[in-house]
């Protein structure tokens, strides 16, 4: 087993360069770049003055469009005078050496501004994970072993419209009645202006006000799924044979279920626990759209609207080595699971 994880690992750099490759290759060919950007802005300034105007890269013009020389400064100031594999493994060696460069929109490091909205998804992703664990877990339990009952009907009607409502519509509808119309919670926002102001059972509050809605919107698909994946799961394994074996020789029911059945149950949830290691920090980008949270989804969001390329290609380096070390996560689960399980 420990070959086969060390391989898993082994496999990460590899994985990792494709993955990267594919996507600097499609910002390099996807128009409306930096330098186009910057070309249709020095253009609109130029007409909108109606005068000769002065640009950072040198020299002054009269007309409305940049000249040659000017251009090819600007190619070379954002690295595009290179060969595409040149500048990938030139930005490549930056990033082994924990340098993702530059933001081209802010114009500070990368680092420092996904530092920055790092703790805001992290909040939200860590308690809406923790929660839908949480409640999923018992709730398949309950609705496994009572199947057909009143409570598990009226429960699969409420998950089943949990799972087929995506999270930004919910959220949207969480916002109209709760925000708007009742206005029990903010509009939107991570934290009050004066959070710094107030006591700390203040600061509490004024978080739980601010994250009640978005929570619930991060939650309601997931949990829907996990739910389901634990109640199909614990049925199956009950009406397996050595549940019944089991039984024949003397053990009640609900001693057989816990003992039994629902470790052998908790494998979907473990192989789904690697995906949600990516979901913590990357976040839902129309959630944060839609209530305004500065988090690392809205980022990624505006960093690709505006053709912030560096934004964009860091947020991949973070989010593709989660979701590679999650899948390895969900193996050694699956395996802690499952004794039976044997990776070779």
């Amino acid at each position: 087993m420990l070959g086969y994880f060390l391989r898993r690992f082994l496999l990460i750099f590899p994985t990792f360069i494709g993955i990267t490759l594919v996507v600097f290759c499609i910002t390099r060919i996807v128009p409306g770049g930096p330098v186009e950007r910057m070309m249709a802005a020095y253009q609109q300034a130029n007409v909108g003055e109606g005068s000769k105007s002065s640009n950072h890269f040198g020299g002054t013009s009269g007309s409305s469009v940049m000249s040659d020389d000017q251009i090819a400064e600007l190619n070379a100031y954002f690295g595009f005078d290179k060969p595409i594999i040149v500048s990938y493994f030139d930005w490549l060696m930056k990033v082994f050496q924990f340098d993702l460069g530059e933001s081209l929109r802010y114009h500070e490091p990368v680092w420092d501004i996904i530092k920055a909205r790092f703790p805001v998804s992290l909040f939200y992703g860590f308690i809406t994970t923790f929660l839908a664990y949480l409640i999923s877990i018992p709730l398949g339990i309950i609705k496994g072993i009572k199947h057909h009952s009143l409570f598990d009907t009226a429960s699969s009607f409420l998950i089943f419209v949990g799972y087929a409502v995506p999270n930004f519509v919910f959220g949207i509808f969480l916002l109209l009645v709760f925000a708007f119309h009742f206005e029990v919670f903010p509009l939107g926002g991570f934290m009050s202006d004066d959070f710094s102001d107030m006591s700390l059972w203040q600061q509490i509050m004024d978080l739980f006000d601010h994250g009640f809605l978005p929570i619930l919107s991060y939650m309601v698909g997931q949990f829907a799924l996990m739910t389901v994946l634990m109640k199909n799961s614990l049925m199956d394994n009950i009406a397996s044979d050595y549940v019944r074996t089991a039984m024949a020789k003397g053990l009640t029911y609900k001693k057989t279920v816990f003992r039994h059945a629902l470790r052998n149950s908790l494998i979907p949830l473990a192989t789904h626990f690697g995906n949600n290691i990516s979901l913590i920090l990357t976040g839902s980008l129309l959630v944060e759209k839609i209530f305004n949270i500065d988090g690392m989804g809205l980022l990624g969001y505006e960093s690709v609207v505006e053709r912030d390329f560096s934004v964009v290609m860091g947020l991949l380096v973070i989010s593709s080595l989660l979701l590679m070390i999650g899948n390895i996560l969900s193996d050694i689960c699956v395996a802690l699971v499952d004794p039976r399980v044997q990776f070779k």
